[in-house]
């Protein structure tokens, strides 16, 4: 997992000619229009598929995609199956944005509270993602808000952020 980034999933099958319709988690579907490859994870294990087509439907976040060597029998059974590409693929982010990847182990200063710990891990629910941050044995839970980061110190490997008043509070 750690060479990878999750970049969608299978959700149907799309025609009888092995096309699948899928749903790519990003930001900015258009990057990804002229893959030639991908991994899709099958129990467990990423395997390798050449892309023959891939088509993104104008928009949203779907698309169709044929992959190498997959007749429709085979497209059903990749249903639900999700779809990674190598950590390589993804530019690098400068300013304040980030991968979550990347900023794992990252130390986070509150503008009032100071230093409140190490970045652990986020956490995906419904339409918010939520930064896990350790202190003192403790957990500190912080949404990703574009408003809330003041800087990210690659360098340092520290990120300033200003909290939603009272939000530290709750947890120490």
């Amino acid at each position: 997992m750690e060479d990878f980034f999750y970049l969608g999933v299978i959700t149907k099958p799309f025609g009888y000619k092995g096309m699948l319709s899928i749903y790519l988690d990003t930001d900015e579907v258009e990057k990804y229009s002229h893959l030639d490859a991908v991994f899709v994870d099958v129990n467990g294990e990423k395997i390798p598929y050449l892309i023959e087509e891939i088509q993104i439907r104008k928009g949203s976040n779907l698309a169709t995609i044929k992959l190498a060597d997959v007749d429709s029998e085979e497209a059903k059974n990749l249903v639900k199956c999700e779809l990674y590409l190598p950590i390589s693929f993804l530019p690098p982010l400068t300013g304040n944005k980030f991968y979550f990847h990347e900023v794992l182990g990252y130390k986070v200063i509150d503008n009032e509270k100071g230093e409140i710990g190490i970045i652990a891990d986020f956490i995906e629910i419904a339409q918010q993602s939520i930064m896990q941050v350790n202190y003192q044995n403790k957990e500190i839970l912080i949404p990703v808000i574009d408003d809330i980061f003041n800087t990210v110190d690659r360098e340092n490997k520290i990120i300033h952020i200003t909290a939603p008043e009272g939000l530290i509070d709750i947890y120490l």
